[in-house]
């Protein structure tokens, strides 16, 4: 595994990622509509052939990419990962009409994507799934052969919802995953592309601290065929699994960004800031703080380049290095904007001020993609399927 020093080219372009974003992205972002997807702002993405890079790229470049964008704008750093999240699958497991149809526009920004995992009563526990997919015309029985069942039906029909999707309700085509096989776990689900103008297919905005573009989806037998399919029937979890495998650093390295920036606002508050007598970088208690955020902030940023290289290099230890780079980094950044904001005092609660947004983005990426405890979770099953029972 490379030890950890950026090239000087590496170093440039985030340097130039980070202008880019405020010179050109935090303007769109400030003009978006609070909980609705902003467009424009996705066009530019795709204009600054920020988005053809999610499929050029690397798991490190891509997370360079993320944690250089959310130390100036959060929002173009979720709208670029949300367009890589809901398309990977198309990317990776579409068939060659798939690609050509959908893939061009989500790179150049005017198709946008979504990943519509998470149900009501299935987010973490992604086994659980409930969204039925029946197939189409064959009436549904519990416990028979959902294969034997799709002999010579013409398709499936979707019934049932999901939830807390990232861009729904005004996404143009969702990744979709269902269950095919009941009784069955991970084992028996499918996953479809399934266009926003589907018949029966509806959506609601939801309101969440921080106002994403997140919503509710209605599947009301929605008719999906064989040519909507992602990858092979009832394989449709690895096809999940494989795309949060990629995407687990990079949500390392939103948070490292976040980190980062309200590490950086620390320093400058703090070495600006009179009480006491004195600037508050002097108080021993506050320049010891302020070392602990960096220490964490690196510690987190060394992590999620480690397991993204490991992702590159086709390594075998994925899942674990992916998950332990999500825990440690989301919990840090966590962390750190919390001890941001008590070194600012009451200034940092104020509508408007970098570290109340931050406050609110931060808490997020500690649930999605695997709650914290999800991922120590994998990490302990993997670090026991080393270990040979005596």
């Amino acid at each position: 595994m490379t030890a950890f020093s950026l090239d000087p080219v590496r170093t440039a372009w985030c340097a130039e990622l980070r202008a880019l974003a405020e010179r050109q992205l935090r303007p769109l972002a400030d003009k978006g509509e609070p909980g609705s997807v902003n467009r424009a702002l996705v066009a530019e993405l795709g204009r600054l052939g920020l988005l053809e890079r999610l499929f050029t790229s690397g798991a490190l470049d891509l997370c360079l990419m993320r944690e250089s964008l959310a130390q100036t704008c959060t929002e173009a750093e979720t709208a670029l990962a949300l367009q890589g999240l809901g398309a990977h699958p198309v990317h990776a497991h579409g068939t060659e009409d798939q690609r050509a149809r959908w893939l061009p526009g989500v790179r150049a920004g005017t198709a946008v994507a979504a990943f519509a995992l998470t149900e009501p009563d299935a987010g973490s526990d992604a086994g659980a799934l409930a969204l039925r997919a029946k197939p189409d015309g064959t009436p549904a029985v519990d416990g028979a052969s959902p294969l034997a069942e799709r002999d010579g039906c013409g398709g499936w029909r979707l019934t049932g919802e999901k939830c807390w999707i990232s861009n729904a309700p005004g996404a143009d085509f969702y990744t979709v995953f269902a269950r095919t096989t009941p009784g069955t776990g991970a084992r028996g689900v499918t996953a479809f592309l399934v266009p926003a103008d589907r018949p029966g297919l509806t959506g609601r905005p939801l309101d969440m601290l921080s106002p994403h573009p997140i919503g509710a989806l209605t599947f009301d037998a929605v008719p999906v065929t064989a040519d909507d399919l992602l990858g092979e029937p009832d394989r449709g979890f690895r096809v999940a699994m494989g795309t949060l495998n990629l995407f687990r650093p990079s949500v390392g390295a939103f948070a490292v960004g976040m980190a980062q920036a309200a590490l950086e606002a620390t320093l400058a508050h703090t070495a600006g800031r009179e009480a006491f007598g004195g600037r508050l970088k002097d108080l021993q208690a506050v320049s010891h703080q302020v070392a602990e955020m960096a220490l964490r902030t690196e510690a987190a940023r060394l992590m999620v380049y480690a397991a993204a290289t490991a992702y590159d290099e086709g390594a075998p230890d994925v899942p674990r290095r992916a998950a332990m780079a999500k825990l440690l980094a989301t919990e840090t950044a966590q962390y750190v904007v919390d001890a941001a904001v008590q070194l600012h005092g009451a200034r940092a609660l104020c509508r408007g001020h970098l570290l109340e947004h931050l406050y609110r983005e931060v808490r997020a990426p500690r649930i999605y993609e695997g709650a914290s405890e999800v991922q120590r979770s994998i990490i302990a099953k993997e670090l026991y399927a080393t270990v040979e029972a005596p």
